[in-house]
């Protein structure tokens, strides 16, 4: 069928290029680059002598000029950008200039401060429309599967959606008092920044770890969870009709939040570089630097993650409410791809992402995010790829 170019050699590159081998008839080539060629080349040692024809190449995702050269050298039939959210539009950039589609799997965010929003990237649908090429926005779990389940509930069982809530339990224990199960930097900007829902067309600022519930999720129990912020909020409130109200929750155990606050009391987790033996560091990239890293967790991480969307409408006339979601057991994505469940549940999406544009299921020149497209072809895709979907019409709600 085609080629992709594959940016980013992490946990989660790792997943999609599993993924990408599983399915050779859509993916007959991938190239994958990254800063480190060496963590590209792991990977194809891995995988290499199956139907997918792998190459390596190195790159920096934050020089246009390098980028713009290797995609005209490679000339694949999509970019999926698993780098790092600060390099979106670099990529976006190098995309536009060879007239490449685009997926990626988290909003853009500026190195200097952590703000989650999709206004930069969402500034490129003109130029992408005119260039005759599709940005795929979010196309990880959440964002990502969430907004495909909003699609699809909307086009399947409601009329109109007036209230989500975004409930992502991970339950793994790695048996390490603290570490991320994705990349520190992004996880620990992400859950110190003020939390935020939106409702009724407006956000409602919370302070981090303001509002906890306690859920009852399927197939793990009761778990501790607390109100973030979260990108997908701000695409949802715009392209799902009817929405008063989406609320985003994450669980966390109670001495992850111990370590947190202790870091971040003595200044570990800020993002304002630093003197330091002469030279300039930022204490959250030092942090990082020490922390597990999130790709070593695989082998000693046990229990499930519970990603999915409560949702509430109408359906002629009647209040209803439905709830999707998904549930997958950590030592089972090792044995498959040797990666942990939330490396997984991100990058069996991209995959997917990629592959409605290469097959041509999702064409739609211009910046779009993943609930703007028809949902039923992903979630079969999520079903027959390691993400069976489940539902319940009773679910209870998040008071």
């Amino acid at each position: 069928m085609g080629k992709a170019l594959i940016i980013g050699a992490g946990g989660v590159a790792s997943v999609a290029v599993h993924k990408c081998c599983q399915n050779s008839d859509v993916f007959e080539e991938i190239c994958i680059a990254s800063r480190t060629k060496a963590k590209c080349d792991a990977l194809k040692e891995k995988l290499d002598g199956g139907k997918t024809k792998i190459t390596t190449a190195q790159v920096d995702a934050d020089n246009v000029e390098e980028l713009v050269a290797l995609i005209n050298k490679e000339r694949p039939d999509v970019v999926l950008n698993l780098a790092l959210p600060y390099q979106d539009l670099t990529i976006m950039d190098a995309c536009l200039e060879t007239k490449t589609n685009y997926v990626d799997t988290a909003n853009y965010e500026p190195l200097d401060t952590a703000k989650f929003e999709y206004k930069w990237q969402w500034a490129y649908r003109e130029k992408f429309e005119k260039a005759g090429i599709t940005a795929l926005l979010g196309s990880g779990f959440d964002p990502g599967v969430t907004g495909v389940f909003s699609a699809y509930a909307l086009k399947h069982e409601f009329d109109e959606i007036n209230y989500i809530d975004i409930l992502d339990c991970n339950a793994g224990d790695h048996g390490y008092p603290f570490a991320t199960n994705f990349n520190p930097e992004i996880n620990i900007r992400e859950v110190s920044a003020n939390g935020s829902y939106w409702e009724d067309g407006y956000w409602v600022e919370t302070k981090p770890m303001e509002i906890k519930r306690v859920y009852d999720f399927p197939e793990i129990g009761e778990k501790d969870m607390y109100l973030l912020h979260h990108e997908e909020l701000e695409s949802l409130g715009i392209n799902i009709p009817g929405i008063k109200r989406i609320r985003f929750f994450m669980t966390f155990g109670q001495s992850y939040l111990t370590h947190l606050k202790c870091l971040e009391n003595v200044g570990m987790t800020s993002i304002e570089p630093i003197e330091f033996e002469g030279k300039q560091i930022v204490p959250l990239q030092f942090l990082k630097a020490v922390l597990p890293d999130p790709a070593s967790l695989g082998p000693r991480t046990v229990g499930k993650t519970n990603i999915g969307c409560i949702f509430q409408g109408k359906k002629d006339g009647k209040e209803k409410t439905y709830y999707l979601y998904n549930v997958c057991d950590h030592q089972e994505c090792y044995k498959e791809v040797g990666s942990q469940a939330v490396s997984y549940t991100t990058g069996v999406p991209a995959m997917i992402g990629a592959m409605m544009l290469m097959t041509g299921k999702w064409n739609k020149p211009g910046v779009y995010n993943i609930e703007e497209f028809d949902p039923d072809p992903f979630m079969d895709a999520l079903n027959a790829f390691g993400l069976p979907w489940k539902e319940s019409y009773t679910p209870d709600l998040v008071d």
